[in-house]
Formats: structure tokens, C-alpha cells, sequence
């Protein structure tokens, strides 16, 4: 029988993942911290212009922050209980931590005697730009990866297993959150008066929206045959109802 031998180096498997070709260390931690301090400072910002209470309001949103990373863990795991992983080296679930993040602000928001209305729609632009600027940690982290192209404007990139031209699915999707969050921003500016928590679901609405559009690019499979089409059809209604309702009240 012939003979063969190999050599190799082992190395500890998360560092081997984040290793990968096309995946720059440590972009995903920074990025989305990044975007959670931006979306901190934006908030700050709004809130001294409502004349709401700043203090209490950013306590509040760091512990929604922290209890979004929870989240997130645990709505990946719930969705991917076919990956052989543990729960420190999983991944995390941009739904979960909205989810999570949103009760608890508005939980805490209310036991803080702050105006819970008031408080989401100065929340939402911060909320949208730490999406925006968490989306390209994503690119960079290689995970959320698109659908492999031949096309021109397909970007070289990797999902910790083969580097190839893909859609840059999550640049687009940063992109579009960074529009959702321009338009809240110019409407907490410029809308007198306050609509007290409706700008706050158009923006959430529209995101959701768009992010369901983007979904077909994306080069993971969906779990649902309809959850696609029925979160689309809830988010538009959602978002035409938030937008229309301050036109004719």
C-alpha cells in the first residue's frame, strides 16, 4: 500500500476563524462598538434638544445595550441549533439584540419615570447609525457574507471558509440603514411637534423592510418558507400607518 505523510500547524479553532482569508481580526468587535458609542452620542445630542432627561436616558439605553448582546446571542442559538458550535464561539442575531434591546428600553424607560414616546423617537437615528456603521464589521468579520457573483460590481470577499466575488450584501445593507437613519435624524430635527413613538416605528419599519428585500442576496439559506413575505407585509403596513397617521391627526 503507498505511504503518505503531511505536516501542519495547529492553533486554537476561534483564532483559526478569525484568521481566515478576507477577515480582518478584530474588525466586527470594533466596528459594532464603535456604532454602539455613536449611536450613545446621537441620542445624548437629541436629547438635550427635547429637553429630555439625558442622564437617566443613556443609563437606560447602556443597560438595553448590554441586555441586546444577550439577546443576540440567544436568538442566534435558538436559529442555528443545527451548528455544532458552543455558546461563546456562536454568533450573534441583529433581531435578537433588537428585540431584547427595544423591551428593555422601554421597560426601564417607564420604571425611570422617562417619556417612553419621547425617548424612541430621539433613540431611532442612533439605533439606525449603530446598525449602519455595525454592518460594515460585518463585511470585514466575513459573516452575513453575499451570494457568490461573476459580476463587475461584486466585491472580493470571504466567509471564513473560501474568498470569492461575492454581492456585498452588507455594505448595502449599511447603506440603507445609514438613508433610514439620515431621514429619522432630519425628522426629529425638523418635526415640531414631537410625534411621540411613531418616528420611532417608521424608522424601525422601514429598516425591517429593506433588510427583507436584501435577504435573497445574502448566502444563507432561510429557515421559513413564508416568514420572508408575511415580515415584509407587516413591516410596509407598519410603516405607511406611522407615516400617514401624523398627516391626518
Amino acid at each position: 500500500m503507498p505511504r503518505g505523510s503531511a505536516t501542519g500547524t495547529s492553533a486554537f479553532l476561534p483564532v483559526v476563524n478569525v484568521r481566515a482569508p478576507g477577515v480582518r481580526i478584530g474588525a466586527w468587535p470594533a466596528l459594532v462598538g464603535l456604532g454602539f458609542l455613536a449611536a450613545l452620542f446621537l441620542q445624548w445630542v437629541l436629547g438635550v434638544q427635547r429637553d429630555l432627561p439625558v442622564g437617566r436616558i443613556l443609563l437606560v439605553s447602556l443597560l438595553a445595550g448590554l441586555v441586546g448582546l444577550v439577546g443576540a446571542k440567544v436568538y442566534y442559538l435558538l436559529t442555528h441549533r443545527g451548528e455544532k458550535t458552543s455558546a461563546l464561539t456562536a454568533g450573534m442575531s441583529v433581531q435578537g439584540f433588537v428585540i431584547a434591546a427595544i423591551s428593555v428600553l422601554v421597560l426601564a424607560g417607564w420604571v425611570a419615570g422617562i417619556p417612553v414616546r419621547a425617548m424612541l423617537d430621539v433613540a431611532a437615528p442612533g439605533l439606525l447609525l449603530g446598525m449602519t456603521i455595525g454592518r460594515l464589521g460585518c463585511f470585514f468579520g466575513g459573516c452575513c457574507v453575499g451570494l457568490p457573483t461573476v459580476s463587475r460590481w461584486g466585491i472580493w470577499s470571504s466567509d471564513r471558509g473560501v474568498g470569492v466575488r461575492r454581492i456585498p450584501v452588507q455594505l448595502f445593507e449599511s447603506a440603507m440603514a445609514g438613508t433610514v437613519a439620515t431621514l429619522t435624524l432630519l425628522a426629529v430635527l425638523l418635526l415640531t411637534p414631537a410625534v411621540d413613538g411613531l418616528l420611532f416605528l417608521a424608522g424601525l419599519s422601514a429598516y425591517t423592510l429593506g433588510r427583507q428585500v436584501l435577504f435573497p442576496l445574502r448566502g444563507i439559506p432561510r429557515k421559513t418558507a413564508n416568514g420572508r413575505v408575511i415580515t415584509m407585509v407587516v413591516s410596509g403596513l407598519v410603516l405607511v400607518a406611522s407615516v400617514v397617521a401624523p398627516l391626518i391627526g
